[in-house]
């Protein structure tokens, strides 16, 4: 890997740890919304309960991204320092634990593809994450506080 890939590494592997804030904010998203379904499930009205209802289903698909990106994290911040030599070493180490599915064995991604790849990972992610805290607002805006 030349020093511009591992600069695009380290820069990459910047942006998903600060991507870690949307993270924490979907799961508080859905702790919140399952802990008022399991005290208030009777008192709420139906379209605030399958609204916290849709935050906490939304959660699960938000935690698998989460998780997705702090595993790319990972793997480009050790691309960037070194600690994994090169993309072809990575394929290997993906391919041995079943994490890769290859098509063509052992076909190299350059890395611009997985740049981009984790790019349309981190917006997805950010749409999961939109998705529950609309849900969240309506279920507040719906529900009849008096």
């Amino acid at each position: 890997m030349t020093e511009s890939d591992r600069a695009t590494c380290a820069a990459l592997a910047g942006l998903l740890r600060s991507v870690t804030v949307l993270a924490v904010w979907g799961f508080a998203l859905m702790c919140i919304a399952a802990l008022v379904l399991a005290l208030t499930v009777r008192s709420l009205s139906t379209t605030a309960a399958m609204s916290l209802g849709a935050v906490v289903v939304l959660g699960a698909l938000e935690r698998y991204f989460a998780f997705r990106l702090r595993f790319d994290e990972a793997l480009f911040a050790n691309l960037a320092r070194g600690t994994i030599a090169s993309l072809d070493a990575l394929d290997s180490a993906l391919d041995r634990l079943g994490l890769r599915n290859a098509q063509p064995p052992m076909a190299l991604r350059p890395l611009d593809d997985r740049v981009q790849g984790t790019r349309q990972l981190m917006q997805r992610h950010a749409i999961v994450v939109a998705c529950q805290s609309a849900m969240f607002l309506l279920a507040l805006m719906t529900q009849d506080l008096s």
